[in-house]
């Protein structure tokens, strides 16, 4: 039995490690143990617990209930340690510390270059890692396991096992070249329906979305001839063909070339925010990471 006058926190890791990776091999390695190593921790920890912990299956390691119990406290004591031998006082100036960023492509132009510029400015040491998204589905165990430490979502997305926090509502606006013909007169909803249509299908191959459901409820359609997986592509396109786009306006802000536009009809907008894990929710480091993305993104208090 594990008391605090023979706790050993090098077990309690290796049973988090145990719990994320479920086999002693791949724990092993993230340890930097040899796996006879973390056989016999993984026999002590038997023994403290009075519980098998894991049983074999045939790919890797079972969890018994009593270690599925026991993931969550070990993981937040662990963190909390972690936190506690922190330095009590974040130095921005002088700060190393690395985090890492998972958003789509929109959210990659929209919101996380104007943030490393301001990580850049005020605290040039510390390192970010931006990456895509690859499923909604994978954010919450990679926070869980410190892969990742800030995930820009959609509330819909966004597991309620996590912090979150809004950072801004987005409009779409309707984009083009800035010397289209259309850009010259008024964007009535039958020019617009008319006008050839890049679209961004995130599933790749689409050619309907968001701003097609408003039209139908009006009982219209237009005219989608591209479509693109990826948002980043859409200023170069607009600015090489008389297409035009409907987007987030973030997307578009402050581009040369373009013409920005209202579109003839409501299209519903979206909610970003950022989410995060408890693991880092205290920290001072991360802490002030979130409040300048806060500031760069300038959500109200």
């Amino acid at each position: 039995m594990i008391t605090l006058r023979n706790v050993d926190l090098n077990l309690l890791k290796a049973l988090d490690v145990l719990l994320d990776e479920r086999n002693v091999t791949r724990a092993a390695a993230r340890l930097a143990l040899t796996q006879p190593a973390l056989s016999g921790m993984l026999t002590r920890l038997r023994e403290s617990f009075d519980d098998p912990l894991f049983v074999r299956a045939q790919r890797g390691m079972v969890p018994t209930q009593r270690a599925l119990d026991l993931a969550r406290p070990v993981k937040q004591v662990l963190a909390e340690i972690e936190a506690l031998l922190q330095p009590p006082v974040f130095d921005p100036a002088s700060a190393t510390l690395t985090v890492t960023i998972v958003a789509t492509d929109y959210a990659l132009r929209a919101v996380a270059l104007p943030f490393v510029a301001a990580v850049k400015r005020q605290a040039p040491h510390i390192r970010v890692a931006l990456m895509p998204v690859e499923s909604s589905v994978t954010v919450l165990p990679r926070l869980e396991r410190g892969e990742i430490d800030l995930a820009l979502m959609t509330p819909e997305h966004t597991s309620p096992e996590l912090h979150a926090r809004r950072l801004y509502d987005e409009r779409y606006v309707c984009a083009m070249r800035a010397d289209h013909p259309a850009a010259r007169e008024e964007l009535t909803l039958d020019r617009f329906c008319a006008l050839d249509h890049a679209l961004v299908s995130y599933t790749g191959g689409g050619f309907a979305g968001v701003t097609d459901e408003a039209l139908a409820q009006l009982g219209r359609t237009r005219n989608v001839t591209i479509s693109v997986k990826s948002f980043l592509i859409v200023p170069e396109l607009l600015r090489t063909s008389d297409l035009v786009a409907v987007v987030p306006s973030r997307l578009v802000a402050g581009l040369e070339g373009l013409a920005v536009m209202e579109p003839p009809l409501p299209v519903p907008g979206f909610t970003k925010l950022v989410a995060w894990h408890e693991r880092t929710h205290r920290d001072a480091g991360h802490r002030w990471l979130r409040e300048l993305l806060f500031a760069t993104c300038g959500t109200p208090d």
